[in-house]
């Protein structure tokens, strides 16, 4: 059963569309925090996100922007504004469709249809999964997921472009600026500070999986992957 993600501060506008998703046998979740939108997408990882423009706290421009850091899944604006920069904003940040309010329902479930099979079904592109693999521990970039022997632990999209690039490149050294350029894409600005914070971050999630000192970092020239365990089992 695929889910969806409802972020929309109208509560009767909310409850119809849930009641329309269900009807149509999908799982529906409206969201109540607004200030946790990532939170409770984390929790429940929804299949599709319907969208509101204008909410309390964060715009949905931000929230998408935050949601495709971690996620590719379909996400669909509907709003009440109904301007051309409105529509190209959140194309640009992310969405995959936008529909204006007011909408007819039978419209938004065709939408939702026809995003997920193009996302999951008949539709989706026939793709072998990327695997990076280095003496037993596997990356699943897709996936954002990080295994060694029977213990996985989950990635932020930078951790895995990180990680990716360094397993790669191993034994090699991988310089700043080649980090850099990797992370960097069009929603956010990156600067050393952001990969110093995004490197210790993969440390802890390594260590995670008990793998220590796995990531140098060598003086002047950026950082190299090392194999501190062997067969997926820790020194």
């Amino acid at each position: 059963m695929n889910k969806i993600m409802i972020v929309e501060d109208d509560t009767k506008i909310a409850e119809l569309l849930h009641s329309h998703i269900e009807k149509y046998g999908y799982e529906a979740t409206i969201t109540k925090d607004f200030n946790h939108v990532l939170d409770l997408f984390h929790n429940i990882m929804p299949d599709l996100v319907l969208l509101d423009v204008n909410l309390p706290s964060f715009d949905g421009y931000y929230w998408c922007r935050q949601i495709r850091s971690i996620s590719t899944c379909p996400i669909i604006f509907i709003s009440a504004r109904a301007g051309e920069m409105d529509q190209v904003m959140a194309l640009e940040n992310g969405a995959d469709d936008y529909i204006t309010k007011p909408f007819y329902y039978d419209v938004v479930m065709a939408k939702i249809r026809s995003h997920l099979r193009r996302a999951y079904g008949a539709y989706a592109p026939k793709m072998e999964e990327r695997i990076v693999e280095q003496a037993g521990l596997t990356l699943y970039p897709e996936r954002m997921e990080l295994k060694l022997g029977e213990q996985i632990t989950a990635l932020t999209k930078k951790e895995a472009v990180l990680l990716e690039t360094l397993l790669k490149r191993f034994p090699r050294v991988v310089s700043r600026e080649t980090l850099l350029e990797k992370l960097w894409d069009d929603q956010s600005y990156v600067d050393d500070n952001t990969l110093n914070v995004n490197i210790t971050r993969v440390r802890k999630k390594l260590q995670e999986l008990g793998i220590h000192d796995a990531i140098e970092t060598v003086r002047g020239a950026g950082y190299r992957f090392n194999v501190t365990y062997y067969n997926g089992e820790t020194e």
